[in-house]
């Protein structure tokens, strides 16, 4: 049943794609069809279906495990890591002090609304562990928007590169009030509060160096020191299978490692990626380099297919226990952080920013706080007792479903009443980029000196990347197009062979 879904929802997608249907995100057409699918299997409990009814229930366990993973990493893989790094300070100040306020904002609000009995009671812990889990951003049907559009690229980065830390982070906050949670059981609530903020820093600190070791190990190990002096590099790899099957190995130690030390295999993984793709990516030959991207996107995408599926499907398959107060509060209450995250932030990093944030722009990334499934998971994976966990469970998935459906299908609109959209084509997929710079001024650009960058960017140019990145010449720049042309003349010669034969079985 799986299968066929799967298969199905890829036609679809290749049917929005074909009649460039842009309207209706193919996140929001999955998670319909999903709904439909769950009433039907719904209607039908009372036939013998084998296993489908367990297929259709979502498992938190196997999300954390096999969907999301790939999800993470080929997020932080397919990052356009120029104006991610360029805006590092902002994104992180966005991912991880607007995840806060906005966690704070929400939990707050609940609890207090809960003592006035204007919604249903949770305690403290309750009530921030909802508004830490409620705050993972995933504007996946914004960002598919924002691709068809062109819209401008700082805002573009900016949403995209928050939604992507900002799910690391709150991962890592749910689980830290959990922690919290558990040690106030066992008595200290002042002791327990400083563990759980002890806790919060040594997961993410923690976590992060893990996928940044192991992505620079393979960075490392991709290459040969000839000599420390002047750090010039050759390649130990030289098959694609080879490059390819180093590279999925390092991706999933990072998380593999980070789960068994019970830090955070999210964190690892996606940091991972962010840096496998400025350092090792460029290590490998230009097959593997398309070759990588092409799997890394088609897992990704099969996953992502499976999450929507799975979202849409869960209308029918809980016990759902419906608190319209509830509900419409804490979504009242979601805008609220939003907003107490963008604007205040906004006007505090326009302040170092040379490309500032206009108002359009952070209008535009308010209303793209749009909810999705790590909220959803992380409202299952949670402890409570049964009534609580029920209406957490219920009240999340409605505003899942409000805010991909609702926000989501009103960006559209809104961004061309806003007209921020750009002149030019920018694209989060670096097999394009990669494609597109063999003809253009991108190569050249890689030889110009970084002596105008700031901060980091000048950093990596000066010290990292010279240390991580084998350098290339000009002499293989030009062997590297050969290369390509040359595959591409053996897919030409494969094609005219087989219409060739075609054409001798028809004389015959």
């Amino acid at each position: 049943f799986t299968h066929f879904y799967i298969a199905f929802c890829i036609l679809l997608v290749y049917t929005f794609i074909k009649f460039k249907i842009h309207a209706v995100p193919e996140s929001i057409a999955i998670i319909i069809f999903g709904a439909i699918i769950g009433g039907i299997l719904q209607g039908m409990k009372d036939f013998d279906l084998g296993n489908w009814q367990k297929e259709e229930v979502f498992d938190p366990t196997f999300f954390f495990v096999v969907l999301l993973p790939p999800i993470i990493f080929e997020s932080g893989y397919s990052l356009h890591k120029g104006n991610f790094f360029f805006n590092i300070g902002s994104i992180l100040t966005f991912a991880i002090i607007g995840t806060a306020i906005s966690a704070i904002v929400v939990g707050g609000g609940i609890y207090l609304l809960g003592m006035a009995q204007i919604i249903y009671p949770l305690t403290l812990t309750e009530s921030f562990a909802f508004g830490s889990l409620i705050s993972a951003v995933d504007p996946v049907a914004t960002l598919a928007i924002f691709h068809a559009l062109n819209v401008n690229p700082t805002l573009n980065m900016l949403v995209f590169g928050e939604s992507v830390l900002n799910d690391a982070v709150s991962i890592v906050m749910t689980n830290s009030i959990l922690e919290f949670s558990k040690a106030q059981a066992l008595g200290g609530s002042t002791l327990a509060a400083f563990k759980a903020i002890g806790h919060f820093f040594v997961m993410f600190f923690a976590s992060s160096s893990i996928g940044i070791a192991f992505a620079l190990a393979s960075a490392l190990i991709s290459i040969i020191h000839l000599s420390k002096a002047n750090l010039s590099h050759i390649l130990t790899i030289n098959s694609p299978s080879l490059e390819l099957g180093m590279l999925l190995i390092f991706s999933y130690l990072p998380y593999s490692l980070s789960e068994g030390l019970q830090l955070s295999g999210i964190m690892a993984i996606l940091f991972c990626g962010i840096v496998m793709a400025h350092y090792t990516h460029f290590n490998l030959s230009p097959v593997t380099q398309m070759t990588v991207q092409q799997i890394f996107r088609t897992v990704a995408f099969i996953a992502e297919t499976c999450v929507f599926a799975y979202l849409g499907m869960a209308l029918f398959s809980f016990n759902h226990t419906f608190k319209p107060a509830f509900i419409i509060w804490s979504i009242i209450l979601c805008l609220l952080g939003r907003a107490c995250n963008i604007f205040p932030l906004s006007l505090v990093v326009n302040r170092f920013r040379e490309v500032k944030i206009s108002r359009k722009m952070q209008f535009v990334m308010w209303f793209s706080g749009l909810r999705g499934a790590i909220a959803f998971a992380l409202s299952i994976h949670i402890e409570f007792d049964h009534e609580k966990r029920s209406i957490i469970i219920t009240s999340t998935l409605i505003i899942v479903l409000f805010t991909i459906l609702v926000l989501g299908g009103s960006t559209l609109p809104l961004l061309k009443y806003l007209g921020v959209q750009s002149n030019s084509k920018v694209t989060l997929n670096k097999t394009e980029e990669m494609g597109n710079a063999i003809d253009t001024d991108e190569i050249e650009h890689t030889f110009r000196s970084g002596t105008s960058l700031k901060g980091f960017a000048r950093i990596d140019s000066k010290y990292l990347s010279p240390f991580f990145r084998r350098h290339v010449t000009h002499q293989e720049v030009h062997a590297a197009q050969a290369e390509l042309k040359r595959v591409t003349n053996q897919w030409y010669r494969d094609i005219r062979t087989s219409d060739s034969d075609e054409e001798r079985t028809d004389l015959l």
